[in-house]
Order: C-alpha cells, then sequence, then structure tokens
C-alpha cells in the first residue's frame, strides 16, 4: 500500500492565472485542516501558474504571499512558468513546439496583458522585451527561479508533467520532466513511484495504478482539482468535503 511517510499532501493541479479559483481552492484546504488538523501537513502546487487566464499576474503575488505563509508548500515548476523564465532570457532563439510564448495557442499574451504591456506580437517577440522585463517584478522571476523540479513524499512522486519511462529520476531532464505527454501517458507498467501529475487535461481526476492526471483545466471552464494524500488514502477536495479517490476513479 502506498505511503506518505508520514505526512497529508495537498496537490493543487495547473492554476494558469484563475486568481479566484486559486484563492477558493486554498480556502477549502484551510478549512479542511481546521476540520481534520495533521502535524506534518504539506502544500504541493503542480506548476503552471500563468498564461492563458485572467490574472496571471495576481496570482504571482499569490503564490509569493503563500510562500512565506505557516503551511508548508513545494512549489513546482511547469513548461508555461519556464516559457516566462526562457523569454525574459532570449526573447527569440528559443522555441515552445512551433509556437512562440506569446501566441494565443500558449497564451503568453494573457500573461504579459496581466503584467500591463499591451500588444506583444509573436512574430516580433524582440520589440516588446524591454517592457516585459521592466514589468514582471524581480520576486515574481526569483519565484520562478527557486521553484523545483519534482517532490518525492513516501510512495508519491510530484512533477508538472511527467518522467521519462525506464530513466532513473536522478537521471530524468528538465524538458521531459515539464514538458513530457505520451512516452509517459501511454506507460502501463509500474513506475518506482506512483507519479501525481498535471499538464494533461483530463475532464476529472484521473487514479490510474501507476499514475494520478490532476489538471482538470480550470482555465477551459473546468475545476481547479486539490487531491489530499494521507498514508494509503486519496480524496478528491470538493467544495463541500473530502470525496474518496481510489485506483479506477476517472478512468471510465
Amino acid at each position: 500500500m502506498p505511503n506518505t511517510a508520514g505526512h497529508r499532501v495537498y496537490a493543487i493541479g495547473d492554476i494558469h492565472g484563475c486568481l479566484a479559483e486559486f484563492a477558493e481552492v486554498i480556502a477549502r484546504v484551510r478549512t479542511d485542516l481546521e476540520n481534520h488538523p495533521h502535524p506534518q501537513p504539506l502544500l504541493v502546487l503542480i506548476g503552471d501558474y500563468i498564461d492563458r487566464g485572467p490574472d496571471s499576474r495576481g496570482v504571482m503575488d499569490a503564490l509569493i504571499t503563500l510562500e512565506q505563509a505557516a503551511l508548508p508548500t513545494v512549489f513546482l515548476i511547469g513548461n508555461h512558468d519556464a516559457m516566462l523564465l526562457d523569454y525574459l532570457s532570449d526573447p527569440v532563439e528559443w522555441a515552445s513546439q512551433k509556437y512562440h510564448w506569446f501566441h494565443a495557442a500558449l497564451g503568453g499574451d494573457k500573461t504579459v496583458a496581466s503584467y500591463g504591456v499591451a500588444d506583444a506580437d509573436p512574430y516580433d517577440p524582440a520589440a516588446v522585451q524591454s517592457a516585459i522585463r521592466a514589468a514582471v517584478p524581480d520576486t515574481h522571476r526569483e519565484f520562478l527561479e527557486r521553484a523545483t523540479l519534482y517532490k518525492v513524499v513516501g510512495d508519491y512522486l510530484f512533477v508538472h508533467a511527467g518522467i521519462r519511462p525506464g530513466i532513473p529520476l536522478e537521471d530524468q531532464v528538465r524538458d521531459d520532466l515539464i514538458w513530457i505527454r505520451d512516452p509517459f501517458l501511454l506507460e502501463s507498467g509500474p513506475h518506482p513511484h506512483i507519479i501525481v501529475h498535471g499538464h494533461t487535461v483530463v475532464p476529472r481526476v484521473q487514479h490510474h495504478h501507476n499514475r494520478i492526471a490532476i489538471d482538470t483545466g480550470a482555465v477551459f471552464g473546468g475545476t481547479l482539482s486539490c487531491l489530499v494524500f494521507e498514508g494509503a488514502e486519496v480524496w478528491d477536495l470538493q467544495p463541500n468535503g473530502r470525496l474518496a479517490c481510489p485506483p479506477g476513479t476517472g478512468l471510465n
């Protein structure tokens, strides 16, 4: 049976600039802790804090406030968060798949707009780099630079996108941990840990035998999911309380 090494873990999926939804889920976590106290709670945010949604800047401010709060929290980096850092380093020479970060398909245009920079052109990305560098506070950039790639708690590994099957954890590469899809999603065999991940949107939380998908598309009109892990138990933390989420949940 899986264990959480004495911790209770609250894991929140991809936020993508949805500040109101994030605030509501954090309030839900605090209510659950009040109703069910635990000596070793841990909050894990799965990454993709920005892009596509209406208030990426507001989410970043909320994350920094949360970092200073009493609840121990692990902040993982997602591919969208990495794209902001990559852009600040070099606006042109990096590429993500076939789109620049500013392209509406990736949602960087919404992020820079939330910082007050208009007219970010994916076909001339260098044109506004100085404005964006000035608009993004150093505290926001430094926060994302501090974010970690993964967190192991007992038998669980929390990571943004997944892992490359068959590769030891210490040999995994950053791009796989924040970008991978099919080689990981299609793997039916066991992993060294049960992988809890976001990145790939699912209509509801999916609890496979070897991984648990928790990006339920808040920015696309879905929900911002939060799972609770304690010992061998897994719950989906709903607005009205915990809902059991055993293996097989969401797979039919």
